[in-house]
């Protein structure tokens, strides 16, 4: 190959048009919402059914319960025992799952068309009659206090968690594991998956979605007689105001101190934003500026000018709540104040100067091109659509999104980022070796500073 050749880089190409599908809604007679998207072509059919209950709104004392129940469902109904549950899907050739998130949790199916019908009615056994046998529970207990222990071993992992403790106050849901800690997990039994489980049956806060190739397939005849007819349990109250606000009024510093380590883990932000925001396509954008692409401000500072890091990264988890917002990179030792210093520069270049129209076309291009390729099978479109019924958002969000984003000016990105990133009241957390960084770090001055053990084995 020649010099010239080698020299020469692809242009991006024009994004590909693309129209997110439409789909219809209507009810159950219990209320429960139902939206069907149809893609002929597609014979691979999902379903999801998604609640809005979440880890947000489970008692703290048996913090866990949730993401243990979602996990038990396939332990045995009153039907099957879980080997008589996994077979019965296998002769259909369905995938069955479930999951607890924060803000909701959802069970699904995927399956051939022409087994549609029994496939659903074996997801709906597993969501509406599951048995949680002791033994199984227990099982799935000890393997959850196993990856509660896994977390905190892990450097980048145990920085995520000493995060949001530093970022949230003690009363925020947000500030705990999502599947509970030592002190949790131990007293989730079958009784409390039992009575966790009874408040998802909420026809009022419940949607399935049903995508793929329909064509010929009565889907609100099949789901009624399974679905329709269920009604709470027992009067389910209202989940409480989900509480996720900063704990942090000014810089500080944590150091979490792992002896012997030859890299530090470094996460630096605050309480973010909740997924429904006005400027949500501003704040994508931006995002992808300043840590979401290989090509973003942060990786080119710490990695390619620099070489601190393999890779640097920031960015908005967006939950119904106000998610964390965090830049994060694992960096040699001895330059883990070197890296914070330009972390936090380029945090500040983020708010205070404006993107280059380059850097502009750059994200634009690819969260644009990239849209289309997350939808090529029914799972991510259904998943999509229930993401939006659980976030409370408009029938129209992912139709707007190329327009939204191609929308976006430089000064979109700019007051994004001064309304959106605070400098002011940053966390920074390392986790490290402190008998190496600790000096150095506290004579940066980068805020209020402590450092703490290492704990592999949290309360």
């Amino acid at each position: 190959m020649s010099g010239e050749h080698l020299a020469t880089r692809p242009t991006p190409g024009t994004p590909r048009s693309y129209e997110f599908p439409p789909f219809s809604r209507s009810r159950l007679a219990n209320g429960t919402e139902v939206r069907v998207v149809d893609l002929p072509g597609r014979p691979l059919v999902s379903l999801v059914v998604a609640v809005r209950r979440g880890a947000t709104d489970e008692p703290a004392e048996i913090a866990g319960v949730s993401a243990l129940a979602a996990r038990a469902l396939s332990e045995g109904t009153e039907r099957h025992d879980a080997i008589g549950l996994v077979e019965a899907a296998e002769r259909l050739g369905a995938q069955l799952h479930a999951s607890a998130g924060w803000d909701s949790t959802t069970g699904g199916v995927e399956v051939l068309a022409d087994r549609f019908a029994p496939a659903v009615e074996l997801l709906a056994e597993m969501m509406l009659t599951p048995t949680f046998p002791t033994s199984e529970v227990e099982r799935l207990r000890d393997q959850r206090m196993n990856e509660v222990l896994q977390a905190y071993a892990d450097p980048r992992r145990r920085a995520e968690i000493a995060f949001d403790e530093v970022i949230y106050t003690p009363d925020s849901p947000y500030r705990r594991l999502l599947g509970g800690s030592r002190s949790t997990v131990p007293g989730l039994d079958s009784a409390a998956l039992r009575v966790r489980h009874a408040s998802w049956i909420d026809p009022g806060r419940t949607t399935i979605v049903v995508g793929g190739d329909l064509a010929g397939t009565d889907v609100l005849g099949i789901l009624e007689p399974l679905f329709g007819g269920i009604s709470p349990v027992a009067p389910v109250p209202a989940p409480a105001p989900v509480i996720a606000a900063s704990a942090v009024d000014r810089p500080l510093v944590r150091v979490v101190h792992r002896p012997g380590a030859v890299q530090t883990e470094v996460r630096v932000g605050h309480v973010g934003l909740a997924r429904r925001i006005p400027d949500f396509h501003a704040v994508s954008v931006m995002s992808a500026i300043l840590g979401g692409l290989f090509g973003s401000r942060l990786n080119m500072r710490l990695r390619e000018e620099k070489g601190y890091t393999y890779g640097a990264h920031a960015g908005f988890d967006l939950r119904a709540h106000a998610g964390p917002f965090g830049a994060r990179a694992a960096v040699d030792t001895d330059n883990t104040v070197p890296a914070v210093i330009d972390l936090l520069g380029e945090l500040r270049r983020m708010r205070d100067t404006d993107v280059t129209p380059d850097e502009l076309r750059a994200a634009k291009d690819y969260l644009i091109g990239v849209f289309p390729l997350r939808f090529e099978t029914p799972g991510p479109v259904v998943g999509a659509l229930a993401g939006l019924a659980m976030n409370e958002l408009p029938d129209d969000e992912l139709a707007r999104y190329r327009p939204g984003i191609e929308a976006v000016t430089v000064a979109d990105v700019r007051s994004a980022a001064e309304t959106h990133i605070h400098v002011d009241r940053l966390a920074i957390v390392l986790v490290g070796d402190a008998d190496r960084i600790a000096t150095d770090v506290e004579a940066a001055g980068f805020g209020d500073y402590d450092v703490v053990a290492e704990d592999l084995a949290p309360g």
